[in-house]
């Protein structure tokens, strides 16, 4: 079985008052998870952290079919009770974007919804694994731009989904193979908006695991950082 090494980081930025990031590292149950709440200060916060803490409910030593239906099922049940606390509040938007990331048995599996992503990094190159739900999103699976361009779009940040807005949750997974020497960047868009392709590919390749999550948000901040910024990376030895 692949050997799993991580680092994690979420920092408030230079301009937000609160982070309504939040970050999971399951290291037992092979899970790790980034959260980007909206919905403004208490909501946004209230948001990411009920995704994270359900998802943190997941039992260790389950069947790899098992581990992935528990994660699904909490990612439903957060939802679940993110609308219920929306009419609580007599529907204020509440809501939260989220990548949850499981391996097992040398093979991982992903679920997203939103603007967060999941990056591999294989033998120098960088994949996009998730597919942003955004309107720019919809504009690169129409075939009118690509992801490169999309980060520049003025409506980059709309997104189309979200874990507690609506009636169902939509959840979006990908599955694949993990290599010796892989390397998975889970973020929240506040990474994104400041690091392209290029820019992910020259730091995240090559960086040591334990200052490669203080440089990518220190890459953000200098950037601008008008956002929070979330980090996850685990590497497969």
């Amino acid at each position: 079985m692949t050997q799993l090494f991580y680092s994690s980081a979420t920092h408030i930025g230079n301009v937000r008052r609160v982070n309504e990031d939040s970050i999971l590292s399951l290291p037992e149950q092979r899970i790790w998870l980034v959260s980007d709440g909206m919905g403004g200060h208490e909501s946004g916060d209230f948001a990411s952290q009920t995704v994270a803490a359900t998802v943190a409910s997941v039992a260790v030593g389950l069947a790899p079919a098992e581990a992935m239906h528990a994660l699904r099922d909490a990612l439903l049940a957060s939802h679940d009770t993110i609308r219920a606390e929306t009419e609580r509040r007599n529907g204020a938007i509440i809501g939260a974007t989220v990548v949850a990331l499981l391996v097992a048995n040398n093979h991982f599996v992903a679920f997203w919804v939103g603007d967060s992503r999941l990056y591999r990094f294989r033998d120098g190159g960088i994949e996009l694994l998730t597919s942003d739900h955004s309107l720019a999103g919809d504009l690169v699976r129409a075939g009118a731009m690509s992801w490169r361009d999309a980060e520049g779009h003025p409506h980059a940040n709309a997104i189309t989904r979200a874990v507690g807005v609506g009636e169902v949750l939509e959840l979006d997974k990908i599955r694949g193979d993990i290599r010796r020497g892989d390397r998975f960047l889970l973020c929240s868009d506040g990474l994104t908006k400041y690091a392209d392709f290029d820019d992910l590919r020259a730091i995240v390749t090559g960086t040591p695991l334990e200052i490669l999550c203080a440089r990518l948000i220190q890459t953000a901040l200098d950037g601008g950082g008008a956002d929070n910024i979330s980090v996850v990376v685990v590497d497969a030895a």
